[in-house]
C-alpha cells in the first residue's frame, strides 16, 4: 500500500509538472503572438517589420518609370529601395524593397497570388525551427547572401512569404538611389 501511495504521489507530481510546463509554454506563445516581448532581447525569432512588397505587373519597366515620374520614387532595375531609420537604433539605416515582377514570374511559385510580402526578421534559424514545429510549410532552405539570409514559407491561405534577416550595413555601403 505504501508503494502505491508513493507511486500515486510521484505520478501526481509528474502530471503537475507537465501541466505547469504546458501552461508556461502557452503563456509564452500567447505573449509572442500578442507582441508582448522584451524589445531589448533581439534574439527572439520574430518578424520586425516589412522588408519588401512584390507584385505582378504587365510591364514592370514601364510601371517603375510611371512611379518615378508621377510619385517621385527613386527606381532601379528591381524597383525602388525605401530608406528608413531603425526605431531602436536611429543611426542605423534600414531598407524596404518595392518591386514589380513580370506577371506570372516563377519567383512567386508555388503561390498563385499576384503579390508576395517580404518580412524583416531576427533569428531566422530560430523562426524557421518554430514554424516547422507548428506545421508551417517552409518552401526552401535558408539562403545566405552578403546582405542577409532568406527563406520562403506559405501562409494558411497559400500566400508565399519571404522572410529576410537583413544586413543593412552592406546595402548602405553598396549605395545607389533610395526613396526617402
Amino acid at each position: 500500500m505504501k508503494r502505491i501511495t508513493i507511486l500515486f504521489l510521484f505520478l501526481n507530481l509528474l502530471i503537475s509538472c507537465h501541466t505547469t510546463h504546458t501552461k508556461t509554454d502557452e503563456i509564452k506563445d500567447n505573449n509572442y503572438a500578442a507582441g508582448n516581448v522584451n524589445s531589448a532581447d533581439d534574439t527572439i525569432p520574430k518578424v520586425t517589420g516589412i522588408g519588401g512588397i512584390f507584385f505582378f505587373s504587365d510591364d514592370p519597366s514601364k510601371l517603375r518609370e510611371w512611379y518615378a515620374v508621377n510619385l517621385g520614387l527613386a527606381v532601379n532595375e528591381w524597383g525602388s529601395s525605401f530608406e528608413f531609420r531603425n526605431a531602436n537604433r536611429p543611426e542605423e539605416i534600414n531598407y524596404l524593397q518595392w518591386s514589380p515582377f513580370k506577371k506570372g514570374h516563377e519567383y512567386f511559385a508555388p503561390s498563385t497570388r499576384e503579390f508576395m510580402i517580404n518580412y524583416r526578421v531576427q533569428n531566422i534559424e530560430g523562426l524557421v525551427t518554430r514554424l516547422k514545429a507548428k506545421g508551417v510549410t517552409v518552401v526552401d532552405t535558408i539562403e545566405r547572401y552578403e546582405y542577409g539570409k532568406f527563406v520562403h514559407i506559405m501562409d494558411m491561405e497559400g500566400n508565399k512569404i519571404e522572410l529576410w534577416e537583413p544586413v543593412d550595413s552592406v546595402l548602405t555601403k553598396m549605395g545607389g538611389p533610395t526613396t526617402k
